[in-house]
């Protein structure tokens, strides 16, 4: 029976397989079917790809994806942005842009009912403006983008967020050539309303691309983004491709990707992230969450790499957000840390806080009182550091690296209106070493220098007893601020809490904050600084008066000269004509007529000649303009900003000296006029440079703070040869083209004219003459000298630039007098080398040779400029045979 049912199973077993077998035989076509239609789907639709371009361009961006489809964009207060204006920009013809524009939060009360005239007025407010350039997907409207405006909102900064064309309520179709317009068109709007407020692009995701891409374009036309926050960067569109949440499964199949180069390529698609940060100058923020899932963080650190190396540590920053942390692509804003961040780049050189800020203490060099500029750095003495975290010295200048300025992280917590009692934030283990580099500081009176907010503040660092056996340190830093509303006004330090030094030691160093309400303005903050008795004193009124009366001395002595010597002269050659050739040769002995034929002959040295003289025009247009920005802009008031002037406005004046070089060298018949151009191009830069540098290897032995990094050594370089010298060549060739061709009122003789004995021959040689036509050159102006050099050398502060340009005036044109006065002596006594020695017509030794020599060579560029337009004149009116 057992048996029987077995049997019974088996059979009913085979059945039922027998039945599945043919089941599976009739669906077996259907799974295939389906097989292929797969493969198809996922093989052929990247082809297919290759001929859609608006597909691409759809997966780039994603601008017909809504999220939000009932809300009306026009209504920012519906997305809690209640102090918030919706406006359209016109980026080119037929496209027009939505834009949010949400003021700083302090405003929000004032703000309400507002129009747009008073939104674009309060841009002018000084307060930090940002354009954030959002992703590829949506609109202004979404959650993290309103995020991020409530972050940088709360700071006290402007925000405007645009949609890019397609984007949002925007009209257009996007495209990378048209979404960089896009971001142009708002960056300019915003310049123009802003005035000389901070403007900081921030972009995020695809808005990377756009703010590198936007940021090249500007630097092609020589603007420089004041700061550049790039969230979520990426290296190029086709590397987004990858991760976009729609196609991201067709790279998990090999030989895909080769189908979208070329279609990608013909869509102009390429937003090559990592090409523009190559080229750019501005100051540069990444920030990325290591759980980015869409952009992976070593692409962030591969461009952070990058941006590096084409600036430096100190211009380019990378952030990154714990992973645990799970912000992903787009959560960045809701990190507490985020605003502290922000703050580092923005409000310190915008000088505006918010209640318990953090407040930078910077610390600079530390030195002896009587010798100003032999400095080191503050840590050079061992001195200890706060407990925060150091902060790096974000914005740099050329300048301020010329200079020496090396700000160091002080470590102490500040914030801004928070009170501190006082409080330890660090100890000193007082070694012997330590000891004595402390006793040598004492003993040298050294002072420290540190700066809040730009303001300089000035401490001792210790105190010796009255036998000088014991040495004391002043351990307690007392700091009293003063604010102005949002703004810091003034600083004061007292040192306290004397300490001997004592070896194996320990010995705290302590801190406290006293904040006080004052009524200066933030524009007079630095009155305090300037030492108005300084520029009252009597000589230095008497030395402008006895310019003046000397400038009218020598006008009116060129004057009678011009009008009635030259006036005796025309009328005794006029007598001549009539005399017979007997009394001709008579009366032909003597007079500057005589050396007509001579007078225009080249100088012996043309192409030193005319370098000197091309120099000498650029170093006068370098110093009027210089002079009228510091005049207008106060440039005092920001560390190393007159040199980084002095140096951009030296490179831009190049075709001057190009021009009036390469015309003058080509009228004398030079022929090696790119030597000359070389020799122009670089005859201040080589001696500046070469003085320079040679004083920078001293400095760097002695561990100075005056050393000049080498990067920043190499940049002076290269602005010399990649900008100066183009430009300088583009002036040659414009003045030997324009003025080039000698235009001589009288021609040259073949045989040079012999120089007759001169009765005062003493006084009649040209160097006697250059000398003591040099003294009055040197009177008008050594007096504003002495300020100028006390300034330099000294604690004191130059700022009447008035002062200065008026003495500039009154220099030129005494050289220009004393010039033609000497010229014509040498013309009279029939000395036709008119041009020897002249850039040296008021050229003095200082302190300061290399000022002195530049001086020397400017004046003498205005007084050959004088006295040529004087021999031409004079001789225009002989009558030549």
């Amino acid at each position: 029976m057992r048996k029987r049912l077995h049997q019974r199973d088996d059979s009913h077993n085979s059945d039922v397989k027998s039945r599945l077998r043919k089941k599976e035989e009739k669906q077996s076509p259907s799974w295939l079917k389906r097989g292929l239609f797969g493969l198809l789907v996922l093989f052929l639709a990247p082809v297919s790809i290759k001929f859609l371009l608006d597909l691409i361009q759809h997966f780039v961006y994603t601008h017909r994806v809504r999220v939000l489809f009932f809300n009306d964009l026009s209504q920012p207060a519906d997305f809690s942005l209640n102090h918030t204006i919706n406006m359209y920009l016109t980026s080119e013809e037929g496209i027009s842009l939505g834009v949010w524009h949400t003021v700083p939060d302090r405003l929000w009360k004032e703000a309400q009912g507002k129009d747009l005239d008073w939104y674009q007025k309060s841009l002018t407010d000084g307060s930090p403006i940002f354009i954030y350039l959002h992703g590829n997907t949506g609109n202004r409207a979404a959650p993290h983008r309103v995020g991020v405006t409530k972050v940088l909102s709360a700071l006290g900064y402007h925000v405007l967020v645009p949609d890019y064309r397609g984007f949002g309520d925007s009209a257009g179709e996007p495209t990378e050539p048209g979404l960089t317009t896009d971001a142009l068109c708002i960056y300019h709007w915003v310049k123009a309303h802003s005035g000389n407020s901070l403007v900081i692009i921030w972009g995020h995701s695809l808005g990377t691309g756009v703010s590198t891409n936007t940021a090249v374009k500007l630097a092609d036309q020589g603007v420089i983004f004041d700061g550049v926050i790039l969230e979520g960067a990426f290296n190029s569109a086709r590397q987004e491709i990858p991760v976009h949440p729609f196609i991201w499964y067709y790279w998990k199949y090999p030989g895909i990707g080769i189908f979208f180069p070329k279609p990608w390529d013909r869509n102009v698609v390429v937003f090559p992230t990592e090409e523009n940060l190559k080229k750019m100058k501005s100051p540069i923020l990444f920030l990325h969450s290591e759980d980015d899932h869409l952009v992976p963080i070593p692409i962030a650190q591969q461009l952070y790499e990058v941006a590096l190396n084409a600036q430096n540590a100190e211009r380019v920053k990378l952030v990154t957000f714990d992973g645990s942390l799970g912000y992903l692509h787009n959560g960045l804003y809701r990190d507490p840390k985020l605003p502290g961040i922000l703050k580092i780049l923005c409000d310190e050189h915008e000088h505006t806080y918010t209640d318990k800020e953090e407040i930078v203490l910077w610390m600079n060099t530390v030195g002896p009182y009587h010798n100003r500029q032999e400095t080191y750095k503050y840590f050079s003495l061992p001195f200890c550091v706060g407990k925060k975290k150091t902060i790096n010295h974000y914005h740099e200048t050329l300048g301020e690296a010329l200079q020496g300025v090396e700000l160091e992280f002080s470590g102490l917590e500040i914030n801004f209106k928070d009170e501190v009692m006082q409080k330890n934030y660090c100890e000193i283990d007082l070694d012997k070493a330590k000891r004595d580099a402390f006793v040598y500081a004492i003993k040298n009176h050294y002072w420290y220098q540190m700066y809040i907010d730009d303001l300089p503040i000035w401490g001792i660092v210790g105190e010796a007893d009255e036998n000088e056996e014991d040495y004391y340190l002043w351990t307690y830093k007392k700091l009293e601020i003063g604010f102005n509303g949002n703004r810091i006004v003034d600083v004061n330090l007292t040192s306290e809490g004397k300490v001997k030094l004592v070896p194996n030691t320990k010995i705290a160093m302590s801190y406290s904050v006293k904040w006080k309400k004052s009524d200066v303005k933030f524009e007079d903050r630095f009155d305090k600084y300037l030492d108005p008795s300084f520029f009252q004193h009597r000589i230095h009124w008497f030395s402008i008066f006895n310019s003046f009366m000397m400038v009218i001395f020598l006008v009116g002595l060129v004057s009678m000269i011009l009008m009635r010597t030259l006036r005796k002269d025309y009328a005794r050659y006029s007598k001549e004509e009539e005399m017979d050739d007997m009394d001709r040769d008579l009366g032909d002995e003597y007079g500057w007529k005589q050396v007509h034929g001579d007078v225009f002959r080249p100088s012996s040295h043309p192409l030193m000649f005319s370098s000197l003289i091309g120099s000498g025009c650029q170093i006068f247009s370098v110093s009027l303009i210089v002079i009228i920005v510091a005049m207008v802009e106060d440039l005092y008031t920001e560390r190393g900003s007159m040199l980084s002037t002095a140096i951009f406005v030296y490179a831009a004046t190049s075709p001057v000296n190009g021009y009036f070089g390469g015309s003058l060298y080509a009228k004398q018949g030079g022929r090696r006029w790119i030597k000359q151009m070389f020799i122009g191009a670089f005859l201040i830069p080589a001696m500046v440079c070469g003085t320079a540098f040679f004083i920078n290897f001293i400095a760097i032995y002695y561990h100075a703070s005056r050393a000049i990094p080498f990067g920043t050594m190499v940049a002076v370089c290269c602005i010399c040869f990649f900008v100066i010298l183009p430009l300088n060549l583009v002036g040659t060739i414009l003045g030997r083209n324009l003025s080039g061709q000698p235009n001589f009122p009288c021609r040259v003789n073949a045989v040079p004219r012999p120089i007759p004995e001169k009765k005062w021959w003493v006084f009649m040689e040209p160097a006697v003459i250059v000398c003591l036509g040099g003294i009055l050159p040197f009177g008008s102006i050594f007096i504003e000298m002495y300020f100028i050099f006390t300034s330099f050398w000294a604690y004191k502060i130059y700022y009447v630039y008035g002062f200065m340009m008026l003495v500039l005036v009154i220099l030129c044109i005494v050289t220009v007098c004393v010039t033609i006065v000497c010229t014509y002596f040498l013309l009279n006594a029939e000395d036709y080398r008119w041009m020897y020695g002249l850039f040296q017509t008021s050229f003095y030794f200082g302190y300061m040779a290399v000022f002195s020599t530049a001086l020397g060579i400017m004046c003498g560029a205005v007084g050959y400029m004088g006295t040529s337009a004087f021999v031409r004149k004079i001789y225009t009116n002989v009558k030549i045979d």
